[in-house]
């Protein structure tokens, strides 16, 4: 599936202030600041952007619906003349639901090895949780991102600390600040955030750091041979005042260790490449201390794709296929509670993604928004893997719905058609292709597919290529 990508760039200037008054500002940098390969200034952001361009804001890409506008300063600082002024939209502002950017060193990056923290001030309009405030993002590497998620802000001004995992790291880091905001706590109404005083510092009362990936458990994942990423990698630190601080900090902080190189191995940056059959645990690090959770790979080997489509995209209509252009998508896996039990754990081999479900007794896709006109289509095609021996009474049944005339699901006016897949048309350890005639004569507004096991032992299936075609 789409993965969320930062690269959009959009910048704005501070009102009347240019790059070069930056130099002359009221501000001293601290004494204590020595000289580097690369500058060590602390300051972002104290009237203005320190040592940043006039252009120092990058926006979150507005493809994926952040919003461009809601950027500005004005004199309810913190300190000083100015702050940070931005207006979180609502879900539906036809600008973008969400917005969020980053402060970028556009130079050689900042030496910040002598700090340990980053610090700022924020309050909002009202009190809300903001997505995410941090460090290291670039939008090109990020490898030592540090995002502080899900901060409650109050409609009065306070102090927030980043630790930094390991200052060594940053001796060229051009990430200097990193937010991201929606209304998801405010009930979808918009809202103002104010953040002043962004600056790097030094704090000698961090103690008890804990760190952990995966949220801490010990996992166990069945895969292929391909790359995974480490994920959910934290840290957990005491700032002195008797408070603790969680934050998401990058795997390129961490040292990694696989107990068999020859089926896993992991680069610094926490990516995980299968190169064999077998078993592996893979266990990290921090400063000696080892941290809590691991990862066991169960290895099955080289995973064959599914067969490349051949069809004309012109006489494509996709529901999930990296080959062609997917139509948007309400869930790949409907949880109709409490009677589903169909689990999921996608993944992506060599770029090619693919469905994957377990504890199998049926599931859904759907595409309301909007239906499908399939009524020019002749064909459904599915490439189906079964990673098992073929049971011999495997069934799969599967129901084509049109929503009728109310374009909803329910209603009364919904027709569907229904097939079952026997072993026959199935295969164990390899892809099926299947290609399924479409009879269903109403089909100008389909918006499902329901997947159900019939009474079968197979439990666990993989799906690709799944569209309507023209023949």
């Amino acid at each position: 599936m789409k993965k969320f990508k930062f690269i959009s760039y959009f910048t704005f200037a501070i009102a009347g202030i240019l790059t070069t008054a930056l130099v002359g500002c009221e501000r001293e940098f601290s004494e204590d600041i020595t000289l580097a390969t690369f500058p060590t200034i602390p300051e972002v952001f104290t009237d203005t952007p320190v040592n940043l361009t006039d252009e120092f804001f990058i926006s979150f890409d507005p493809a994926d619906g952040a919003n461009v506008y809601g950027f500005d300063t004005d004199n309810d600082a913190y300190k000083g003349t100015q702050a940070i002024k931005i207006d979180v939209p609502a879900p539906n502002d036809p600008n973008g639901g969400f917005i969020g950017g980053i402060f970028l060193d556009r130079g050689e990056g900042r030496n910040l090895t002598e700090y340990t923290a980053l610090t700022f001030w924020a309050k909002g309009s009202t009190t809300a949780s903001v997505g995410l405030f941090g460090f290291g993002t670039d939008f090109i590497s990020d490898k030592y991102a540090v995002s502080l998620n899900e901060t409650t802000l109050s409609t009065a001004w306070i102090k927030y600390i980043i630790p930094i995992p390991d200052p060594s790291k940053l001796a060229q880091e051009k990430g200097m600040f990193i937010f991201s905001a929606g209304t998801e706590s405010t009930g979808d109404l918009g809202y103002s955030i104010w953040i002043d005083e962004i600056r790097f510092e030094k704090l000698n009362t961090f103690a008890q750091v804990r760190t952990s990936i995966l949220g801490g458990v010990d996992a166990t994942r069945q895969v292929y041979s391909g790359r995974l990423v480490i994920d959910g990698v934290q840290q957990t630190v005491n700032l002195g005042d008797g408070s603790d601080v969680t934050i998401n900090i990058a795997p390129g902080y961490l040292k990694f260790h696989s107990s068999d190189p020859t089926v896993v191995q992991i680069d610094a940056q926490g990516e995980i490449t299968v190169i064999a059959a077998g078993s592996a645990t893979i266990t990290a690090s921090f400063n000696g201390v080892e941290a809590e959770g691991s990862l066991t790979i169960e290895s099955k080997g080289e995973f064959i794709p599914a067969p490349i489509p051949t069809q004309d995209a012109a006489n494509v209509i996709s529901i999930f296929s990296d080959e062609y252009t997917n139509v948007n998508i309400d869930f790949y896996n409907g949880y109709w509670q409490p009677y589903q039990t169909t689990t999921s754990s996608d993944f992506e081999v060599s770029g090619d993604n693919v469905l994957s479900y377990e504890n199998f007794n049926f599931v859904g896709h759907q595409f309301s928004n909007p239906t499908v006109n399939a009524s020019a289509m002749t064909h459904l095609h599915m490439d189906v893997l079964i990673p098992s021996m073929l049971p011999p009474n495997a069934r799969l049944i599967i129901t084509i719905k049109d929503f009728g005339a109310n374009n909803a699901d329910g209603g009364g006016d919904d027709r569907t058609q229904r097939i079952t897949l026997t072993t026959s048309q199935l295969k164990g350890n390899e892809w099926a292709s299947i290609d399924i005639p479409l009879t269903l004569s109403q089909r100008q507004r389909v918006g499902q597919f329901i997947f159900e096991n019939g009474g079968s032992a197979v439990t666990k299936f993989y799906m690709d290529n799944v569209y309507f075609y023209k023949q």
